[in-house]
């Protein structure tokens, strides 16, 4: 039965309706079969099924594969600023519910289809705003959807001085959508006179740059991750691989650790640890070195001794099906190489930010490092990404983070 809205139909293999009725929220162009009415790009369509079965309403886009993302699987809702106000109002209360009022100070309030705002995120870096359009549909509602989200942010008690868009992101012209950095304009508002705040995160502060920082500005999905790497740090000689802001290696010298070595290829981000690690009055127990990790662990391998703690959290190695198994080979290089370098009775945090590196292929990854290095790995925990990421079963691209500890036994 075909809905009585006034919305263009879309009508979708039998593939596609699987896959809707299974959770996720994609149509993609090949999956289209035919089409009734005209809709504009980033417009809502009804999707349905061959015999004309209502499966959900979404935004079109006429560029990417990705040709219509659903909003909604109920054929009553009505997509007006009410709809989308009880939205921004569950995503803010989901995160109230599963994080610590200290732990709202910099997260995830928006995490694009897990929060069914498809191609959306909003990151709170405590008093600004950080966020990345990456759907025509977003993008064509942002101007009402940011204020509403101010305005309830506020009349929880959030103090929000201002919203920066980081749109800055290559995905955006696959959607037909220009790359750009700006703040986004409040009504009788001026812009924050500059584009830095600062954030604590697990009593740790950093300072974070929503104009200039990676993707939104910083790394929010190891939030406990870190926690975890704390605890377990005291009394440590750490060594902290692709430390970008240094984040890991000062949750470790925060908990105990009795020596930490912050390292990456970047200067500019060894600088930053460095001052992140002054800022927290940490210094005295962490050292920040520029070199290659790759380069750096075979190196050490001619040395005696010095870590029992090794933290591995590399950029994203794969953003492609192509090129996974070459991330794999990567992925197992540094960690065959941590596992030469540790004693018998040393840690290993080991992790992967990358979809497509499944935890099927990076558990097997590690089961084969580990038996070329000649050692047996007793797992400690297996973690994921922060809850403020929620992941959305039925939605695979939502779950992403790969996160283990392990004894070298």
């Amino acid at each position: 039965m075909k809905t009585i809205r006034s919305y263009p139909l879309y009508t979708v293999t039998p593939k596609a309706e699987s896959a809707i009725v299974r959770g996720h929220p994609w149509v993609y162009d090949a999956e289209i079969l035919h089409t009734e009415g005209e809709a504009a790009n980033g417009a809502l369509v009804d999707v349905v099924s061959k015999k004309g079965r209502y499966l959900g309403t979404g935004f079109f886009s006429q560029q990417s594969k990705i040709r219509v993302r659903l909003i909604s699987r109920n054929a009553n809702d009505r997509f007006d600023a009410a709809f989308w106000d009880r939205k921004l109002r569950w995503a803010w209360e989901y995160r109230k519910s599963v994080m610590s009022a200290e732990d709202l100070d910099a997260c995830r309030i928006i995490f694009g289809e897990a929060d069914a705002f498809p191609g959306l995120t909003v990151d709170k870096f405590h008093d600004l705003l950080s966020v990345q359009v990456l759907s025509v549909g977003m993008e064509r509602i942002k101007s009402a959807l940011l204020p509403a989200l101010v305005r309830i942010l506020r009349e929880d008690g959030q103090t929000i001085r201002g919203v920066f868009e980081r749109n800055d992101a290559a995905l955006r012209e696959k959607e037909g959508l220009a790359q750009y950095k700006a703040w986004f304009p409040l009504e009788g508002e001026a812009p924050p006179a500059s584009p830095i705040t600062e954030i604590t995160e697990n009593g740790i502060k950093y300072l974070v740059d929503v104009e200039n920082g990676q993707k939104t500005g910083f790394f929010l999905d190891q939030k406990y991750n870190r926690r975890a790497v704390g605890r377990l740090a005291r009394g440590k000689v750490v060594l902290d691989c692709f430390t970008h802001t240094g984040s890991f290696a000062l949750n470790a010298a925060l908990g105990g650790a009795a020596r930490v070595t912050a390292v990456d290829i970047s200067e500019s981000a060894v600088e930053m640890a460095r001052a992140n690690a002054e800022r927290n009055g940490l210094s005295q127990v962490m050292d920040c070195v520029t070199a290659n990790v790759f380069d750096l662990l075979p190196q050490l391998a001619k040395e005696p001794p010095q870590y029992d703690f090794i933290i591995l959290d590399p950029p994203a190695f794969t953003k492609s099906r192509k090129t996974v198994a070459n991330a794999i080979t990567g992925y197992k290089e540094i960690n065959y190489r941590a596992m030469q370098l540790l004693p018998r009775g040393g840690y290993l945090a080991t992790c992967s930010c990358s979809h497509f590196a499944t935890e099927e292929k990076f558990t097997a990854m590690l089961q084969d490092a580990a038996r070329d290095a000649g050692v047996q790995l007793r797992q400690i925990e297996a973690r994921q990404q922060s809850c403020d990421h929620p992941i959305l079963w039925g939605v695979e691209e939502t779950s992403y983070l790969k996160f283990y500890l392990f004894q070298v036994v």
